[in-house]
């Protein structure tokens, strides 16, 4: 990363990259992830309402400032589907839909447009990486309560060939089960989970009711419990009180101060690659190794996904221990320290 060096040129057709700074650097391949702007020129000219990113200013039927003029697409302000809040989407769906109200309203027929989800999607390389709702980060900085929950499941049956690890979060209110958003990455079956979960947010379902959602199975397509249920078992035992977890980002800050972790991967995981600090009891040894862990302070747990995490949890929990499962296992915590170095 180089910060506070803007790019000036690019040359000889992408292979040379010009700083401010007038250091070059070679370059392979540019991808430019600058963001947008409106293209609000005309809008302001005309004296419409605008807002604080310059989207232009409509209402729930996309008329402007002056209701003779309506705007729609990605120079528009829209309400967050989520949130409620002013936001900026430059998305397909949401200009198509938009345009369908309009067509309506001009022709006397009110529908409301009630906001922007922003389900979004895209391939990188063999990736695909997709979208729905509101991210940690945003719901960070307006103060919104939340809990995460970070799950690895195959994109199908791991017995019939061509299998893929999605990894797939989930974003709710820890008092309702509300939905707030989701993002997956993954080689395959990443668009049609987050779609189901788009839809769900929609239909104003929880994450009771993502365990609920009967989707379509055979061997080649999913598993008996789709990546989608599994999602909402763990999201609805957090609500329940079932469970506590603790975040990837959380564990380093937490072990420097003290806590006390236990790995129940195999020992040969454990070997492979572990989190600094923590103990090795595998699953299978817990029951006999009680001995081992502390009463008097809660015991932070870890696996490679979650799941014999969870399991180790329950078992720990009903022989009188404090725990957190870490969310999404080592597998989540590697893949955020890889990101760090």
């Amino acid at each position: 990363m180089i910060l506070g060096d803007g790019i000036i040129d690019v040359q000889e057709n992408g292979t040379k990259v010009v700083l401010e700074s007038g250091k070059v650097l070679d370059s392979e391949l540019i991808i430019l992830s600058i963001g947008v702007r409106p293209e609000n020129k005309l809008a302001a000219d005309s004296g419409l309402e605008l807002g604080e990113r310059g989207g232009i200013k409509v209402n729930e039927y996309l008329q402007t400032s002056d209701e003779s003029i309506y705007a729609m697409g990605d120079a528009i302000e829209v309400t967050d589907y989520i949130n409620g809040q002013p936001t900026m989407i430059a998305l397909a769906w949401p200009a198509n839909r938009q345009a369908h109200i309009v067509g309506h309203h001009i022709n006397g027929r009110n529908i409301a447009y009630p906001g922007t989800l922003g389900t979004s999607i895209v391939k990188v390389f063999d990736l695909t990486a997709a979208t729905t709702g509101n991210s940690e980060k945003l719901l960070r900085r307006l103060g919104i309560p939340y809990e995460a929950v970070h799950i690895h499941p195959l994109s199908h049956a791991g017995y019939y060939p061509g299998a893929e690890q999605i990894s797939l979060k989930v974003i709710f209110d820890i008092e309702t089960g509300k939905i707030f958003g989701a993002q997956a990455v993954g080689k395959d079956g990443v668009d049609k989970r987050i779609d189901v979960i788009a839809t769900a947010i929609k239909g104003g379902l929880s994450v009771y009711d993502l365990q609920e959602l009967e989707l379509a199975y055979a061997p080649p397509f999913s598993s008996a419990k789709d990546p989608v249920n599994m999602a909402g078992y763990v999201a609805s035992n957090i609500v329940d009180g079932t469970i506590e977890t603790v975040q990837y980002y959380e564990v380093d800050e937490l072990l420097q101060d003290g806590a006390f972790m236990i790995d129940v991967r195999t020992e040969k995981e454990h070997a492979d690659g572990k989190i600094e600090g923590s103990k090795n009891i595998p699953l299978d040894d817990l029951r006999n190794r009680l001995d081992e862990l502390p009463k008097d302070e809660t015991i932070l747990i870890t696996c490679q996904v979650g799941l014999r995490g969870y399991l180790a949890s329950r078992i720990l929990q009903q022989n009188g221990f404090k725990v957190k499962n870490l969310t999404g296992g080592y597998k989540t915590y590697s893949i955020f320290k890889n990101k760090l170095q």
